[in-house]
C-alpha cells in the first residue's frame, strides 16, 4: 500500500477525477472540499446522536455526499464519467422534511443553538451545508455546469438538518426558541436561513 503523503500537492495543485491537475484554490476544489467538510460535521453530529432513526438517515446522507463530492470532482474533460445524482435523492430528503414538519409541537421558528448537544452539532452541520450551497452557486456562476439535482439536494439538506436539531430538542423536552428568550412576537421567520 502506498503512502497517503504523495507530495504531489506540495506546490499547491491537486488532482481531479481522471488525473487532471488544478489549483487547490480553484472553485471546483473549494466546492467539493466544503461538501467533504459538511460530511465530516454530519459524522460528528451522528456520532453523538442518540436517536437511532436520525443517526441512520444521517449516515445515508453522508453516503450521498460522497457521491456528490465525486460528481463535483469530475470535470467534463475527465476521461472518467461523472457520477449521476438523481432527483430521487432530493425527493427522499423532501419526504423526510415533510414527515418531521408534521410532528406536533416541533419548533417552527428561529432557534438558538446549544440547548441540546447533538442538536447543536446538527446546527453546525446546517451552517456548513449553507456554505456548501453558496460554493455551488459560485461554481455555477463561474460557468461550470452543476447538475440541478445537486443544488436542490444541498438546499433541501439544510432544511432537514435544521429539523433534525429541532426533533432532538423536542424529544429531549428542551426548546431553543429565540422568541422564548427575547419575548418578541410577530410573523414567523425563515427557519433554516
Amino acid at each position: 500500500m502506498g503512502s497517503i503523503s504523495t507530495m504531489r500537492g506540495d506546490g499547491g495543485e491537486t488532482g481531479l477525477s481522471g488525473g487532471i491537475r488544478v489549483s487547490k484554490a480553484s472553485a471546483r476544489v473549494e466546492t467539493y472540499g466544503t461538501i467533504d467538510e459538511l460530511n465530516a460535521s454530519m459524522g460528528f453530529a451522528r456520532s453523538i446522536c442518540e436517536d437511532a432513526g436520525v443517526a441512520a438517515f444521517t449516515k445515508t446522507i453522508q453516503q450521498d455526499l460522497f457521491r456528490i463530492g465525486s460528481s463535483l470532482a469530475t470535470p467534463p474533460e475527465s476521461p472518467k464519467p461523472q457520477v449521476a445524482i438523481e432527483q430521487a435523492l432530493v425527493d427522499r430528503l423532501t419526504a423526510e422534511v415533510h414527515r418531521l414538519e408534521a410532528i406536533e409541537g416541533m419548533l417552527g421558528d428561529w432557534s438558538i443553538a446549544g440547548e441540546h448537544t447533538a442538536a447543536a452539532a446538527y446546527d453546525v452541520a446546517r451552517t456548513v451545508c449553507r456554505r456548501a450551497e453558496r460554493a455551488l452557486v459560485r461554481l455555477q456562476d463561474a460557468g461550470t455546469i452543476v447538475p440541478p439535482a445537486i443544488l436542490a439536494y444541498v438546499n433541501r439538506l439544510s432544511d432537514l438538518l435544521w429539523l433534525f436539531g429541532r426533533k432532538l430538542e423536542h424529544d429531549a423536552g428542551v426548546s431553543g426558541s429565540l422568541r422564548a428568550v427575547t419575548g418578541k412576537t410577530g410573523n414567523r421567520f425563515s427557519r433554516a436561513w
